[in-house]
């Protein structure tokens, strides 16, 4: 079966078809910039000329950068605080035209590795991280999704959040190299091993690509491998998502 997936984030709307069999890609991936501001009416604009792109007729899968619970942000994520309490599915199926299946970016991402690739010979309990703009991470106990995991909300120090310390933005900002920023890291898999224990960690987002340059600077004793679809995994997961709510 083939599905539309579209994943938004931060910086970019990603959409593509999916092989929901083996997660390949069908097309070439189409991306648009996230309009600045964010807003609800904005974002669902491009989603809508993503849908012209492909001349998509069928339902659409979409991953979306924060919790969503029956369809609606619960939490305004990275985008705009307007997003607060809208329904995305039912926003994006009145601009549209088609049925939405929309979930959060992280979970999504995690559904793809967990079926289809880095972990998809892993039981017990795995979790995906997905650093970049902030900290995205989805929980899993024998395949079976534990939604809304907000790992990036811990508290951490002083009553900051652990994403306004660890995420791939924070150490642009800083202009920290990879050596302290792993330890940051470190500490948040420290915490995930103590409260979850893991039998593995995916590790995802632009960060990820850098696993071989910071890898030797994590001392916890859990199991990390990166994400094997790499920045296409929130478009895959989408797309899984769709073919598994559609029945």
């Amino acid at each position: 079966m083939k599905m539309l997936g579209i994943d938004i984030g931060g910086s970019g709307i990603k959409g593509a078809i999916v092989n929901t069999k083996n997660g390949e890609l069908l097309s070439e991936r189409f991306r648009i910039p996230t309009p600045k501001p964010a807003t609800p009416e904005a974002v669902a604009s491009v989603v809508k000329e993503m849908i012209d792109h492909f001349n998509w007729k069928k339902e659409v899968g979409c991953s979306f950068p924060t919790t969503i619970v029956k369809g609606k942000c619960i939490h305004t994520g990275n985008l705009s605080e307007k997003w607060l309490n809208v329904n995305v599915e039912k926003l994006f199926k009145k601009e549209c035209k088609r049925s939405f299946y929309i979930s959060n970016d992280a979970d999504l991402a995690g559904l793809a590795e967990v079926n289809l690739g880095a972990a998809k010979k892993e039981k017990a309990v795995v979790i995906v991280v997905t650093i970049g703009t902030g900290i995205g991470s989805g929980l899993f106990y024998n395949k079976a999704l534990i939604p809304n995991l907000e790992l990036g909300k811990m508290l951490h120090k002083n009553g900051q959040i652990i994403e306004l310390y660890t995420a791939d933005s924070i150490r642009k900002k800083e202009n920290l190299d990879l050596e302290v920023w792993a330890k940051r890291f470190d500490e948040l898999l420290e915490y995930v091993r103590i409260v979850y224990t893991p039998s593995l960690v995916v590790l995802g987002g632009g960060i990820s690509k850098k696993f071989d340059d910071f890898k030797e600077h994590l001392t916890t004793n859990v199991k990390v491998k990166v994400a094997e679809f790499k920045n296409n995994a929130g478009i895959i997961g989408a797309a899984l998502y769709a073919k598994k709510m559609r029945k």
